[in-house]
């Protein structure tokens, strides 16, 4: 670990405090020049760092830029690797590539300001521009089989739901299978990829893609996610007083928690807000309308066609149905 990353993970786990340079330098084994040379480095980086003669450095109570040495604070496990990007096509796709090439353990996680290449279910291009939400894949390594792969993905909903009820105080909804909702709006979404062991069909390993809106910029939002999308508050001064370090870590701690259970939470099943109500539901590009009955045990959705006949989903994209008036 560098001198400034060293320091860096100092004032996050002091943030506030004034601390000298004499200080640091005695506790880091190196000479104050390097910790003047590291504290003006992080501030080139956009750290508010207060800095004056005879009183020694504080990192800010309101900075809040993502770090990988903030965030590993916040972590339970801290034996997996945190890589934090300004920008990258898909943090998906590097989280998969950390866990084939470098097999990097459970819990470890990528986060990014932006994504250039969100990706969402079947493909689907994912909005994340930069600052105003957080995009991030945690990997995961269970014991199962590919059919387990739809647990993880209610486990993440959960975890969500935890952490941003915890750290933000707001109670979001879970629409099935993959979404949360708040205020009617989708303000996040999660994609499971799991890589397979072609002749047993065990899981490898698992990548858990959550995008979480803060806000929104509705200048620059695409028209067709106008209505759609929202954020968890109104707008960014609002959304800066989030510690989203905190809240990335209380994230994946969550999430570690929930995937260790390996069965559907109560929590997942009580804010699904689909089942109880006669849905859409698209498949091959067709519209079919039927009456969402309940949540599995294994997290398929039981529903009750026209006809009667119930069957269970285990994926699809379904909707509700708009009351006719």
């Amino acid at each position: 670990m560098t001198v400034k990353s060293r320091i860096l993970e100092i004032l996050e786990r002091k943030k506030g405090q004034v601390l000298s340079g004499e200080a640091l330098a005695e506790e880091l084994g190196c000479t104050r020049a390097a910790v003047w040379k590291a504290v003006k480095s992080l501030r080139e980086e956009g750290y508010s760092i207060e800095a004056g003669s005879n009183r020694g450095y504080t990192l800010c109570p309101g900075s809040n830029l993502l770090s990988q040495e903030a965030i590993r604070l916040h972590l339970k496990n801290k034996t997996g690797s945190v890589r934090v990007c300004r920008e990258v096509s898909s943090t998906n796709q590097e989280a998969k590539r950390a866990a084939l090439e470098e097999n990097a353990p459970a819990g470890s996680l990528v986060v990014a300001n932006s994504q250039s290449a969100g990706r969402g279910r079947r493909g689907r291009y994912f909005y994340s521009p930069e600052k105003s939400g957080l995009y991030m894949s945690v990997i995961l390594r269970p014991e199962g089989k590919l059919s387990d792969s739809l647990v993880l993905t209610t486990s993440a909903a959960v975890a969500v739901y935890r952490a941003v009820e915890k750290i933000c105080g707001i109670s979001l909804e879970i629409k099935w299978v993959n979404d949360l909702y708040f205020q009617g709006k989708k303000v996040c979404g999660i994609l499971t990829e799991a890589v397979t062991d072609f002749e047993s069909g065990d899981i490898e390993f698992a990548v858990v893609g959550i995008g979480l809106n803060l806000y929104v910029e509705k200048e620059t939002l695409p028209k067709e996610l106008l209505g759609i999308v929202g954020g968890l508050y109104s707008g960014k001064e609002e959304a800066g007083k989030v510690d989203k370090n905190l809240l990335i870590g209380e994230i994946v701690n969550c999430l570690m928690e929930e995937a260790e259970r390996n069965e559907i939470s109560e929590i997942y099943i009580e804010r699904n807000f689909i089942p109880g109500n006669k849905i859409l539901i698209c498949e091959e590009n067709k519209i079919r309308e039927a009456y969402a009955e309940k949540i599995c045990s294994d997290g398929r959705l039981l529903i009750r066609e026209k006809n009667g006949e119930k069957r269970a989903l285990s994926y699809g994209e379904v909707s509700l149905k708009m009351q006719e008036k």
